[in-house]
């Protein structure tokens, strides 16, 4: 261990599919590490196994993290070496550890990342989308209304986006987001990423609802969908106009949503009408 920095909590990414992501460096770090905290220790023992590797374990996520503080602190206190793995990719990347990463700073421990996988940026980096500028959202929220909610906020939005979604709600997600972003707004669906049923889909957000539709094996799997940002020479009226109409639709019938958007905003009505489907 006398290579390894005296207390220090490495944040190591691990695969998001394929084994052979994982870095030289991660391996080694795992490898000598006294400790690794894993979101899921069953799942981490497999990725260890399939590396010839027996590390102590001990599970940290999102029901334990607050209790697991003071343990892990102690730990790093003592001069032992931690590793944080999450379940695939970069762990904080919409897993937990970021209150644990936190108290290790606060309390003076050194933190030390070792780089790897993370799907957002594996699919942005295939994507042909717009990379230079973009908004990383994670999941969003599991019930429709919500889910449209945080849409509509980010309806004029310039930058890309860039979302998780699992395969029980891919379906009504792409549908939220053609009912508030537009259907003919340009998106990207990367599905099962560095695994054996890797795709990459791209269209409008109507045509890839539509390809989901008619393929049951390309709703299946895990997701990250990319979206083309507003266009920054969109008129700002019917942008905040599309905002409004879809804050409203949620409590108001659609015709009547419309016309008090219109009147907020100075958009045409017409305009929001044609730019976001109706019920």
């Amino acid at each position: 261990m006398a290579n390894l920095a005296s207390g220090c909590l490495y944040v190591v990414a691990t695969p998001i599919g394929h084994l052979d992501d994982l870095s030289p460096r991660a391996l080694k770090v795992l490898a000598e590490v006294d400790v690794i905290a894993a979101e899921d220790t069953r799942h981490t023992q497999q990725l260890l196994a399939a590396k010839g590797l027996r590390r102590p374990l001990l599970a940290l996520h999102d029901h334990n993290e607050a209790q697991q503080i003071v343990h892990v602190l102690a730990r790093l206190a003592d001069g032992e070496q931690v590793a944080l793995v999450s379940d695939a990719g970069t762990p904080l990347i919409s897993d937990p550890g970021y209150r644990l990463v936190r108290a290790a700073r606060e309390a003076g421990v050194k933190v030390s990342p070792i780089p790897g996988a993370c799907a957002a940026i594996a699919a942005l980096s295939v994507a042909g989308i717009a990379s230079d500028r973009f908004v990383f959202e994670g999941f969003l929220p599991p019930k429709a209304s919500a889910r449209r909610e945080r849409l509509a906020v980010l309806q004029g939005e310039t930058r890309t986006l860039l979302f998780y979604e699992s395969s029980h709600r891919i379906e009504e997600s792409l549908e939220d987001m053609i009912s508030v972003l537009g259907a003919q707004r340009g998106a990207v669906l990367a599905r099962e990423l560095t695994k054996l049923f890797e795709t990459v889909l791209s269209g409008t957000l109507d045509e890839l609802r539509m390809q989901l539709a008619s393929d049951a094996n390309q709703r299946k799997g895990e997701f990250v969908v990319i979206v083309q940002g507003a266009h920054e020479n969109t008129d700002a009226r019917l942008l905040e106009g599309q905002r409004v109409f879809a804050l409203l639709r949620e409590h108001l019938p659609a015709s009547k949503a419309a016309k008090l958007a219109a009147e907020i905003s100075g958009a045409s009505r017409k305009a929001l009408y044609s730019a976001v489907s109706t019920d």
